[in-house]
């Protein structure tokens, strides 16, 4: 046995030891270690998302939340069921703010059922006010993974084809409890291609195992609240378009935001999407078709007398960077680079051990610069800058 070589557990791989990256300096100072370990943090969602590929635009997505007596376990700070609420409500935002014109539904499963918390909806204060009500939740029973996602295919069976078809399901039993063989509803899935991921906040599940690997999707279990966090960040950008994804022309509405009120009888015929007038306030939205005039409350909706999805020209600016990603600039070690020293976002001296090239405008970044033009800006100030005026501007 003591000739044998030492061989790495199954059960250890993949595990980072942290006790044999940590290395002293000269001084006996870990300062320089932990400051790579934070510069390697940063760039990594610049390094996951490099490259031109394409992205949908358009994202039809279901949250499933399990709400079973586990989520009453205390391994997350008060219990899971409160932490995973209030980091949905982190990434409702998230998701919202990187995809304007895409959709988000919310469905809890527990005592062998499932229920909608909120349908389809483009709508974040929507969603929000719903996961804040949920605290109060009672967690009991188990979950039922069939008919969670059964309820989730019954509306993105019909999305169409131009959109991306998407369940994320946050499960915390390690069972669940099926009406039927789930096997053959995730061949169904798989056929409506609808794309399931799966985050674990106990252990790995085999079912869950199969269910992520036949649609497509991912599978993560988590370690602890960051990263329980970080992975659902992971899904805020959108997936990679299938290329038998189908690509059509899309109908929209630009509605004018103007002050109107129920008195004043225009010559045109109007008509409201409230479902009592009375609610309605004197702030609508106003979209111009012809012959009428229809008035909205929301931003997201769709008309269902003139087929017509409700956006405004911001949104869809939000939405190009998905089909264009920005290239990951060239990092450069600040001692080979010789040009200027100071940032060109935010004017702040260089005093990293790398620095990053724009391969286009060739303008210097730092990294905290370099991060937020990949994950918030999604285009290079340099190069913006460099774009000539038109004449009489």
């Amino acid at each position: 046995m003591d000739e044998e070589p030492e061989r790495t557990k199954r059960w250890e791989g993949g595990y980072e030891r942290t006790w044999e990256i940590l290395k002293e300096d000269e001084s006996g100072s870990l300062k320089a270690t932990i400051e790579d370990i934070l510069f390697k943090a940063k760039r990594k969602r610049v390094f996951e998302h490099h490259g031109q590929v394409r992205l949908g635009m358009m994202r039809h997505l279901y949250v499933v939340v399990d709400g079973s007596r586990t989520m009453e376990d205390q391994d997350l700070k008060p219990n899971r069921l409160t932490c995973t609420l209030k980091l949905l409500e982190y990434f409702v935002e998230e998701y919202f703010d990187q995809n304007p014109i895409s959709q988000i539904g919310i469905i809890v499963t527990k005592s062998k059922r499932a229920e909608k918390l909120t349908e389809l909806s483009g709508n974040p204060r929507k969603h929000i006010t719903s996961l804040k009500k949920a605290v109060d939740m009672t967690c009991h029973g188990e979950p039922s993974l069939y008919n969670s996602l059964n309820m989730a295919m019954q509306t993105l069976k019909h999305m169409p084809g131009h959109t991306s078809r998407e369940v994320l399901i946050i499960f915390s039993s390690l069972t669940t409890c099926d009406p039927s063989n789930i096997y053959d509803l995730i061949k169904t899935l798989k056929t409506a291609k609808i794309r399931v991921s799966v985050i674990g906040l106990s252990a790995e599940v085999r079912v869950c195992t199969v269910l992520a690997r036949e649609t497509g999707g991912t599978y993560h279990v988590i370690l602890d609240e960051s990263h329980y966090k970080e992975l659902l960040t992971h899904h805020v950008s959108p997936p990679p378009a299938s290329s038998s994804s189908e690509c059509s022309l899309i109908r929209m509405g630009f509605p004018q935001h103007t002050v109107a009120s129920l008195s004043d009888q225009d010559a045109k015929p109007s008509f409201s999407m409230a479902k009592n007038l009375e609610t309605v306030s004197d702030d609508v939205f106003i979209v111009l078709i012809p012959f009428y005039k229809l008035q909205m409350k929301k931003m997201g909706l769709k008309c269902n007398g003139f087929c017509l999805t409700l956006v405004s020209a911001p949104h869809l600016a939000r939405s190009y960077h998905h089909l264009f990603p920005l290239d990951a600039f060239q990092e450069v070690s600040l001692e080979e680079h010789n040009g200027e020293r100071f940032c060109y976002g935010c004017q702040g001296e260089l005093k990293d051990q790398h620095v990053y090239h724009c391969t286009v405008c060739q303008n210097v970044f730092c990294v905290d610069c370099d991060v937020f033009v990949h994950d918030s800006l999604h285009c290079c100030p340099g190069c913006i800058h460099n774009i000539p005026t038109p004449s009489g501007i």
